[in-house]
């Protein structure tokens, strides 16, 4: 059943678009995502773009590979069980029915498997739009097995080859398409609906101020334990709080507190935020990410401190909008300049709002979208 969101109409394939006389037909495509609402990169990348496809005239139908269980037992650090197989036959009868003018896919459809799977299965009728919002492919090419590296190491560059348009996050994710050999690539950052953020603050009421950061239990380990007592150190110096979202489950001390992160409240929870942070390690991996959150934050009109890793130096302006930091001395001299003066604060959110609005909205990029994939149904 196609999805039912604000704005979508869910109409089924073949079906007109309104028009009584019949002459505009709906164009339609099958989406075939990663995950359920849970996935953000799946919510992000295709989900939240329902209502503009819509209203150009696309009708999506989405089918997810994984659903919200799974994504719920990895955030819980818990196992799949044997819902595995279930999901891959799924997605197989998926493709053997697949229909309509367009079919639109996120990272791959069979993911582990050899690309022979997908070269079976992927319908050749359907011209093909491939979404990459993070490095998908180094979990092969880098993996530390031999056999898995001579296995899929080219997997996502066969698919981005044989793909009619290839959407990537970044300018990273971008040249592996280019070097695939891909026909077309579209940079689409990953965006937020402008909508949806409001940059009035919401101050705790113990007056302490807040360094925000949001994201889930793997970024959590990879990127933020490293610099924990770094962090703490500054909260406690400046009487400030970190308020961690989406870590999942841990210790809590005087200087930081986890908040469970919900799709309802995550808006809410950045507005109470004074400062958002999103440290990185420069690694293949971390050069694919899309500074998301970074947008988030800037959505709630907060001064942002980042390492300037991959597409982080494009998103912030250095000195403007927030800071770009590497050393551990250059992030306690970025936050302790901005805990110590909320009139900084205060005018590097509202330039970060500013530029969130023009170039990571999705006001701007559905439209954008919309019409990528209409010329890529073609008439």
């Amino acid at each position: 059943m196609p999805l039912s969101f604000p704005g979508n109409p869910g109409y089924p394939p073949g079906r007109a678009d309104g028009n009584r006389t019949g002459q505009h037909m709906t164009t339609t495509a099958l989406v075939l995502t990663r995950y359920d609402r849970l996935g953000a990169s799946s919510r992000l990348r295709t989900m939240q773009y329902l209502p503009a496809l819509a209203a150009a005239g696309i009708a999506a139908e989405v089918r997810p590979f994984f659903d919200d269980a799974y994504v719920e037992a990895l955030n819980a650090g818990q196992g799949p069980g044997r819902a595995v197989p279930g999901y891959y036959l799924r997605r197989w009868r998926d493709l053997r029915a697949a229909r309509g003018d367009l079919l639109w896919l996120e990272k791959e459809a069979f993911p582990w498997l050899p690309s022979w799977f997908e070269r079976i299965a992927l319908p050749r009728h359907l011209p093909l739009v491939c979404d990459y919002d993070d490095a998908v492919f180094h979990r092969y090419d880098l993996h530390r097995s031999a056999v898995v590296r001579a296995m899929l190491g080219r997997k996502i560059d066969r698919l981005m080859r044989r793909a009619a348009l290839v959407t990537a996050g970044n300018a990273y994710l971008a040249g592996r398409a280019r070097a695939a050999g891909a026909a077309r690539v579209e940079i689409v950052p990953t965006v937020v609906d402008a909508a949806a953020y409001d940059t009035a603050p919401l101050p705790p009421g113990d007056g302490r101020p807040r360094i925000g950061w949001i994201g889930s239990p793997g970024t959590w380990e990879t990127y933020m334990q490293p610099l924990l007592p770094m962090l703490q150190d500054m909260a406690r110096e400046h009487g400030a709080l970190i308020r961690a979202v989406g870590t999942g489950p841990g210790p809590e001390t005087e200087q930081l507190e986890r908040l469970p992160w919900a799709e309802e409240t995550e808006s809410r929870l950045i507005q109470s935020m004074d400062i958002g942070i999103m440290p990185l390690d420069d690694s293949p991996w971390a050069r694919g990410k899309c500074g998301y959150k970074l947008i988030q934050y800037m959505a709630c009109g907060l001064p942002v401190i980042a390492s300037p890793v991959g597409v982080n130096r494009e998103i912030v302006e250095d000195g403007v909008t927030g800071f770009l930091v590497t050393t551990d001395a250059e992030w306690r001299a970025a936050l302790a300049r901005l805990l110590a003066d909320a009139g900084l604060r205060r005018r590097m959110g509202a330039e970060g709002r500013r530029r969130m609005e023009e170039r990571y909205s999705l006001q701007v990029w559905g439209p954008r979208v919309a019409q990528m994939l209409r010329q890529v149904a073609g008439p």
